[in-house]
């Protein structure tokens, strides 16, 4: 198992390129199932969760080429349908989150999906009912398997619907969308997802073919078509990432440029941010944070206490609430951090406290936070990554702390963010890993 060591209370400075989006490539990746035609998809992240899912499709048959530093062609000719049926494909599902999504391509294709219970983050319990129903809507029989604890999928021919979701899950849309692209008939999705990720799932499939409408919104139509065929794509910066950047330059009081952000993607994202008194700039497409000896968190108009709670998009995605978290414990003032969809997701604040952070946990899901106003810095500790967005969260706040820190379970940040030490020692950390 693999540590950082971090010495910390040393000023970035430089410029810093986000890379891929994560949980968009994810979708991308299965979506190229759809088609035995080759899709080429650009600006891939090297991540442990990408890298692994890759992997997978190469086992499953698909040809894969890597074409350039960050670029990669798929091509689903020849998959190895009864490899889908056995223990060691089911295995390496359970242990990757993204691979639920292999379900609908699957189903939509194949008439047929084999999938365990995904594995990914602790953060508490991420149910696939939305999935499921979906898919079902759709004229797809399932059943659980108990003995082999594994779910079968079936559809002779998928036929579109109407259907309502329960919630606005991500993954759950871009499951729903990629069965429905080939389903027979019109499919009305209404409370879908609308993040950037499932935009660009939309985008792709209708270059191959495919006949979505109401992207960007909550409302889609997707008229199913018979075939779909190759394209290219490119991913969009990690949203996530930069404002772990921007975070990461407040709590140091560091001036950096965040390069070629894709800023009309990244919603209420900088306002977020400013709210907690961080000053940042639009300059073309990249963001410049400048250095900043203090910040200090908003009041309400009414001078009630600042909450920074997660939404579905066009809110705050809860992905960044771990940093913000952080971020607040050197603001002036107080902010409530309200984290809405995941309840272990702020278990790691105990961590922060023994940092010297002023935190209460008032309930799995809300923390308070009294800001030091940098008026003391955190100790460095040692300390445990539990998962990818608190990962994040620990190193920033080892970088901005008095002394030395150890994480470790660094496996979970790597599954997130690519070459993250090198990157950040090019301008200015002082991270080892160990």
């Amino acid at each position: 198992m693999a540590s950082f060591v971090i010495e910390g209370g040393h000023r970035l400075c430089g410029e810093i390129h986000p890379q891929g989006a994560k949980n968009e490539v994810l979708q991308i990746i299965c979506a190229t199932l759809l088609t035995e035609e080759e899709v080429t998809v650009n600006n891939i992240p090297d991540i442990l969760d990408v890298n692994n899912l890759i992997q997978l499709l190469r086992e499953m048959g698909v040809t894969v080429a890597k074409k350039g530093i960050d670029t990669y062609s798929f091509k689903a000719e020849n998959v190895d349908l009864a490899y889908l049926e056995s223990d060691e494909f089911l295995k390496k599902c359970s242990s990757l989150r993204g691979s639920v999504m292999l379900i609908g391509p699957m189903v939509a294709r194949f008439g047929k999906a084999l999938i365990s219970k995904p594995g990914g983050d602790k953060i508490g319990r991420r149910r696939l009912d939305t999935h499921f129903v979906g898919i079902q809507n759709l004229g797809a029989d399932f059943r659980y398997d108990e003995e082999r604890g594994i779910y079968e999928i079936t559809a002779k021919q998928l036929r579109g619907n109407y259907m309502l979701l329960d919630e606005a899950s991500v993954t759950g849309t871009a499951n729903i969308v990629m069965a429905a692209v080939l389903a027979k008939g019109t499919t009305t999705i209404y409370n879908a997802a609308c993040e950037p990720y499932v935009q660009q799932l939309c985008r792709l499939l209708n270059r191959m073919g495919a006949k979505i409408s109401g992207i960007a919104s909550n409302l889609l139509t997707i008229e199913g078509v018979d075939r779909l065929h190759g394209t290219q794509h490119t991913v969009l910066p990690d949203m996530i990432e930069v404002g772990s950047f921007i975070g990461m330059a407040a709590m140091t009081k560091s001036e950096i440029t965040i390069k070629n952000v894709s800023y009309e993607n990244l919603g209420i994202i900088p306002e977020s941010f400013r709210r907690l008194g961080i000053k940042l700039e639009q300059r073309g497409d990249d963001i410049y944070v400048p250095a900043q000896e203090t910040y200090e968190i908003e009041s309400f108009i009414d001078g009630s206490i600042m909450t920074i709670a997660d939404a579905t998009w066009p809110g705050l995605t809860p992905d960044l609430l771990s940093v913000m978290l952080v971020v607040a414990t050197q603001a002036k003032g107080s902010v409530l951090i309200h984290q809405k969809m995941f309840e272990s997701r702020l278990f790691f604040v105990d961590k922060l406290i023994d940092m010297g952070a002023q935190i209460i946990l008032c309930d799995p899901h809300r923390a308070v936070v009294i800001g030091h106003n940098h008026g003391f810095k955190l100790r460095g500790a040692r300390l445990i990554s539990p998962d990818i967005r608190a990962g994040i969260a620990l190193l920033i706040a080892a970088m901005s702390a008095e002394g030395t820190s150890t994480i470790s379970n660094i496996e979970q940040i790597d599954r997130g963010y690519q070459n993250i030490e090198g990157r950040l020692n090019a301008i200015g950390a002082r991270i080892t890993r160990i």
